[in-house]
């Protein structure tokens, strides 16, 4: 029997809602700033937002929280809207709160008319004081009771540009003395002369979060606006304003944001990482985000499955990234075609294999999955190996190749290694082989037992490549924890580059994009870097959790 998967605690709220008939359906919204890329902390909120209307038959905005001019970019915009694509979800449709800039205006002046909110000329540090402290009451300003008609003057003075940026803000009137600092008049406008990139210099007014968010979420009817536990104290002040303009009450519910560990997921951080050089950019494949995950190789489904697995809380946690590694591997040992590929390489010869000659050996594709069928694959005297396949003195359980062992090379004969050749700084440069004739594999006589099997490339047939090797972009768990420099704890080895490792001539036709598992070595994609004659792929995962490993030996 399959064992029936819990409700979460919004799926509870959401399918009481719908048993008392509260909403006829339900609708929800995904409302990134277009100031950043998008990173795995965004692919949660993503998969829940899309995920809780798909389930309940409801829809999905994706509505750009583009109200503040200076840090957004129509690059950023374009990016989000390809990772939500992507991640395989396709929105009702595209908002921005900029679509409503002259309806917040209104409901601004409607609160002014109302009494409940006021221009106020005090500085920023004025209004600091003003609000007190959390255990202090605040106290009004000079300006706290200026009359309506007044008020409507300066707003729409502010509107018009005849003031300079920072010199006056629209605020709401609520309590000064209220526990929640969030209360305690908040700001609703500020003055920005900056050029945004959808309305261009029609405005030099900009409003708040606090203020777009609530109403933006009313205007479009959303019923369940999803935000993280942050915004918990935000809440109230979400409800005032609903309240006092009397219009449809979204209602806003809070849950865990994604904590990784050896993972930084501050959109500043980030940016600090690619303005300072210390990645090549957004997509680096060592960044979270989900452009660079996307180029490391990782999956849609994986990472819709990774967001699936963690659940949907209402207590902060952190999770191990190796649970994410963990799924993409799970999914690509479904899908990814094998091959073989050598990345640290030596010679391996077969002296008794005729010179000149080569024939084609049959190699499964994907044991997973046996619709993939089988490869023809080259094979000759001589091949590359594993540097790290051969040892001169081979320890008590070494099954692969040495002086006097045998092993099968995949897909084809086991071989007896007889002599090796090493250079004046005592590297091995050469190893020599026999072949046994009778051992191919699928032949009658390819019962011989060994106990190791070891991957190889024919050297006549090889082809080049660079592959990139990915480790953690942070050697500690919790980057920056304390007050130390975040950036102090960048791994300096999360990159190395092998320039030239040997490829089966059959990947001279991989495409960007495609997924392949390197038989033994891990799980790689080819690069956009790449180009005719010039394959670069990125190690996506690891075959195994070697991160794991190190633990517990650090731990024993």
């Amino acid at each position: 029997m399959i064992e029936e998967k819990s409700l979460n605690f919004l799926e509870e709220i959401i399918e009481q809602d719908l048993r008392d008939g509260k909403y006829a359906g339900i609708h929800t919204r995904f409302p990134p700033e277009p100031n950043g890329y998008l990173h795995i902390g965004h692919a949660k909120s993503i998969c829940l937002n899309f995920g809780l209307a798909a389930k309940y038959g409801g829809k999905t905005n994706l509505r750009f929280d583009d109200t503040n001019p200076v840090k957004e970019d129509i690059e950023y915009v374009d990016s989000i809207k390809d990772d939500v694509r992507w991640l395989g979800f396709a929105w009702d449709k595209e908002l921005y709160a900029s679509d409503y800039f002259e309806e917040l205006y209104r409901m601004a002046v409607q609160l002014i008319k109302n009494g409940l909110a006021y221009v106020d000329d005090s500085t920023a540090e004025e209004i600091a004081l003003q609000k007190g402290t959390p255990t202090e009451p605040g106290k009004p300003g000079p300006n706290r009771d200026r009359s309506v008609a007044e008020n409507l003057r300066l707003f729409e003075a502010m509107r018009k540009g005849e003031f300079p940026d920072g010199s006056r803000t629209l605020r709401a009137k609520i309590d000064l003395a209220a526990p929640n600092m969030h209360m305690r008049d908040p700001i609703l406008y500020r003055i920005k002369h900056a050029h945004h990139h959808r309305t261009g210099d029609a405005w030099c007014i900009y409003p708040m979060y606090d203020f777009a968010h609530g109403q933006s979420d009313s205007i479009e009817h959303i019923t369940h606006s999803i935000c993280t536990l942050e915004f918990i104290p935000h809440r109230p002040l979400y409800d005032w304003f609903i309240e006092q303009l009397d219009i449809f009450p979204s209602h806003q519910y809070e849950f865990a944001r994604l904590n990784l560990n050896y993972t930084v997921m501050s959109k500043r951080k980030l940016l600090q990482l690619v303005n300072e050089g210390f990645v090549s950019g957004w997509d680096d494949p060592r960044m979270p985000t989900i452009s660079g995950l996307r180029r490391r190789g990782y999956t849609p489904e994986s990472i819709r499955d990774f967001c699936d697995r963690i659940g949907i809380a209402k207590r902060e946690n952190v999770i191990d990234v190796s649970l994410l590694e963990f799924c993409v591997r799970e999914h690509l040992n479904k899908i990814a075609l094998r091959r073989m590929a050598v990345l640290d390489p030596i010679k391996l010869v077969l002296t008794n294999y005729p010179e000149g000659v080569s024939e084609m050996m049959s190699v499964e594709n994907n044991p997973e999955d046996p619709a993939t069928g089988d490869r023809q694959v080259a094979f000759s005297r001589e091949l590359w190996i594993e540097r790290e396949d051969f040892l001169e003195v081979p320890s008590k359980k070494w099954f692969r190749l040495a002086p006097g062992a045998t092993v099968r090379l995949k897909g084809a004969y086991i071989v007896r290694c007889d002599d090796f050749s090493k250079d004046s700084e005592g590297n091995i440069t050469e190893v020599r082989a026999t072949y046994i004739p009778e051992s191919r594999s699928g032949n009658e006589g390819s019962n011989i037992k060994v106990k190791g099997t070891i991957h190889w490339v024919s050297a006549t047939h090889a082809i080049t490549a660079e592959v990139r090797l990915y480790d953690r972009l942070f050697l500690s768990e919790e980057p920056g924890a304390g007050d130390s420099d975040f950036k102090s704890d960048l791994n300096p080895g999360s990159l190395t580059v092998i320039p030239h490792a040997v490829l089966e001539a059959g990947m001279a036709d991989a495409a960007v994009g495609e997924k392949y598992q390197f038989i033994r070595k891990g799980y790689f994609v080819l690069d956009r870097d790449s180009e005719p004659g010039k394959l670069v792929f990125n190690q996506t995962v690891t075959l195994k959790d070697t991160w794991a490993k190190e633990a517990k030996k650090e731990g024993a």
